[in-house]
């Protein structure tokens, strides 16, 4: 049984890692995928995507646009609407970190966190309800990070943009509850992507480790298992909650 048979979703930097995997899982469950790309570098793994997804029988398309930027994310929105009729799933997946310790940290290093992982999250979603309203169905996915909750030294723009996810979360599922559009969030914990290898190599990988009580790193597989319950029916009653998909390192 496919859980998004005809749904249109929408993910934001998917060309790889977490965002690749969530594309992947919701083409897998029947699902047309509109994606964004930011840099040149990403042109040929976004068109290989493209192909990857359209091999599992839905349609799929890529855009380079930058989620951070209010005009793009308008633009993009409407040449969506404009190719596929309309968006039931939109996920929020695009984001950066600059890590530094805050005596370091330049005001602009702050700025292009905050405009990647956070304004971002607003200027999706203020487009995206749009057609979601209309419809009077949705359901959307902000990725935050179990570092939003925890926090973490060394990445304060990082957690304070992802906590900043948590509660426009549950602000916006307040908002556009009474018109059927759920607005949820998903904090991974370390998950295994080209960004984390450095994680698992020596000593601070056992440090990591320790600290989860399940004993590894998680997959980009299981974000995108998690997201997948998240944009389907099956979480039909689920609005304004976090997910902390993290091995049980928030326990």
């Amino acid at each position: 049984m496919k859980l998004l048979e005809n749904k249109i979703a929408i993910v934001t930097g998917a060309a790889r890692g977490i965002g690749e995997a969530i594309a992947v899982k919701l083409a897998e469950h029947g699902a047309h995928i509109a994606f964004t790309y930011v840099s040149e570098s990403s042109a040929d793994k976004a068109a290989a995507l493209v192909g990857k997804l359209e091999g599992l029988g839905v349609k799929a398309k890529a855009w380079r646009s930058n989620a951070g930027n209010f005009q793009e994310s308008e633009s993009f929105v409407n040449d969506v609407v404009k190719e596929f009729g309309t968006v039931d799933v939109c996920v929020n997946n695009a984001g950066i970190s600059k890590d530094n310790l805050l005596l370091r940290m330049t005001p602009e290093q702050w700025d292009e966190v905050m405009d990647i992982n956070l304004k971002s999250v607003f200027n999706m979603t203020k487009q995206v309800i749009r057609p979601m309203m209309k419809t009077k169905k949705g359901s959307i996915i902000n990725m935050s990070s179990i570092i939003g909750i925890r926090g973490n030294a060394g990445q304060s723009s990082y957690a304070a943009s992802k906590a900043g996810i948590i509660g426009f979360t549950k602000s916006i599922a307040q908002e556009l509850g009474s018109r059927n559009v759920r607005v949820n969030a998903i904090a991974p914990g370390f998950i295994e992507t080209d960004m984390t290898h450095y994680l698992k190599e020596g000593e601070a990988a056992q440090s990591f480790l320790s600290k989860i009580p399940l004993g590894r790193f998680g997959s980009a597989e299981e974000i995108g298992n998690t997201t997948l319950f998240l944009a389907s029916d099956m979480s039909s009653y689920i609005t304004g909650q976090v997910i902390s998909a993290c091995g049980g390192l928030n326990i």
